[in-house]
């Protein structure tokens, strides 16, 4: 890092037309000795929530052995790269408490209990009713220093009137995120929405000139050129390469965008869904997981939650050879074929998963990267999906938190122990103002802190 006597503010802005282009952190940001301490010392802090549906199957994912020298085993296999930055946990629970009947709304207990560790109350009428999900609690704290303080996205739009738990709104199975007991947060599967909320200019109410940008077919860096180059002008050599990438990523997912909006507009004109949306499912989780490195790299937020799935979900992967919906699949009855189909899901959920780990630890962040400084919950409200299991859920911690866990193992509890307790451990982490409880929580995880 080149230390300079003078710097730019680290919230500096390029403003265009209906654009506002947040900046990464560039070394001439960093304008003293005594910053770069305080930087090193005490490096923005990120979280970050990956949730999968439908369960797991569970003898692909679980290790045999404690420690260090724990197996990465099929499901998971994938992120072996990134063995270091795993911290693999076992034992934890999502049981109901005592007064609630087991079989009722078992989806969207999983989902709703993943953040929140409450049950979902079921009502004939759409009133909802949970508690206020970790996330967000996290991003009271960190949001206090960002433009946004979540961002909620996913890869599927809100059912409200299909595939949902009978007796329990939709919303519980649409979202993990909660603001209040009785606000669920919408998650966001449209690229275009969430790159506008992210570039669009917040400080202007001109919303006319967006959508003259848009309709004009100009880039947000075309609308900022002039103020790129005389930025580029006043910086040194590592910055400009700094921010040529930065930029040139910025304009790639603007044209993947635009081309999922050719390819809807085309070839898909009976499809109820939003332009933008890439037509494969591969391309819209790899496009929504960039968008994410994006507003992490940007510090737009450093709390983003993102579903892979919503719970019930029926999608199909033809490109995997999986014709039956997943959550059928997931219903496999110890059925040779489905439990086949059913690990290439997850296997395949896991390998995009690495595409996002391999760019986070690409983007250099402080004394380290952007994987380094944050930390990743991977996992699911239920286990053995054809039980609906919620014990021993399959829950991976992934990211350094910026040297305050220690990855590389895995960590098995005893089999009673609460999901709770490690989100009561995950808030003192961040700083939360101390819970003394937290839903069925009966104390902090011990040994996975440093």
């Amino acid at each position: 890092m080149i230390i300079t006597k003078h710097g730019m503010p680290r919230r500096t802005v390029l403003r265009g037309l209906g654009a506002s282009l947040a900046l990464p952190l560039l070394d001439a940001m960093v304008p003293a000795l005594t910053a770069v301490a305080q930087s090193a010392a005490k490096p923005v802090q990120r979280f970050g929530v990956v949730y999968v549906p439908n369960g797991m199957t569970m003898k692909q994912w679980t290790p045999a052995s404690e420690g260090a020298k724990f197996e990465v085993l099929n499901v998971l296999k994938p992120l072996e790269p990134f063995k270091n930055h795993l911290t693999v946990i076992t034992g934890l629970n999502s049981t109901p408490p005592p007064n609630a009947v087991a079989a009722a709304g078992v989806h969207a207990r999983a989902s709703t209990r993943f953040l929140t560790d409450i049950p979902p109350k079921r009502s004939d009428t759409s009133e909802v009713e949970a508690g206020v999900s970790v996330d967000q609690m996290i991003a009271r704290e960190l949001g206090k220093g960002t433009q946004l303080a979540s961002l909620e996205v996913a890869i599927e739009g809100r059912d409200l009137a299909g595939s949902c738990d009978i007796g329990f709104s939709c919303a519980y199975t649409n979202t993990i995120s909660w603001r209040g007991p009785h606000t669920p947060l919408p998650m966001e599967n449209d690229p275009r929405t969430v790159f506008e909320r992210m570039f669009g200019d917040s400080g202007s109410t001109e919303r006319g000139a967006r959508m003259a940008r848009m309709a004009s077919d100009k880039s947000i860096l075309d609308s900022v050129g002039e103020r790129i180059g005389a930025l580029q002008k006043r910086i040194g050599p590592r910055d400009r390469v700094k921010l040529s990438e930065y930029l040139e990523a910025v304009r790639d997912i603007e044209r993947r965008i635009q081309r999922a909006e050719e390819q809807s507009e085309r070839e898909l004109p009976a499809v109820n869904q939003p332009a933008g949306i890439p037509a494969s499912f591969e391309a819209h989780s790899k496009l929504m997981f960039d968008l994410q490195v994006l507003a992490y790299q940007t510090d737009l937020t450093r709390v983003i939650t993102f579903m892979l799935g919503r719970e019930l979900s029926g999608r199909t992967f033809p490109e995997l050879g999986v014709s039956e919906g997943h959550h059928a699949t997931s219903h496999h009855q110890e059925d040779p074929t489905k439990l086949s189909n059913l690990e290439k899901i997850k296997v395949f959920h896991s390998t995009l998963l690495a595409y996002y780990l391999a760019k986070l630890q690409t983007i250099p962040d402080g004394d380290g990267s952007l994987l380094d400084h944050m930390l990743i919950v991977y996992g699911c409200g239920m286990a053995d999906s054809n039980l609906h299991a919620p014990v021993d859920l399959p829950l991976v911690l992934i990211g350094g938190a910026s040297g305050a866990i220690k990855g590389g193992r895995h960590v098995k509890y005893p089999s009673a122990t609460p999901l709770a307790n490690l989100h009561l451990t995950l808030l003192d982490l961040y700083g939360v103002p101390t819970l003394e409880r937290l839903g069925d929580s009966t104390g902090r995880l011990q040994h996975l802190t440093i």
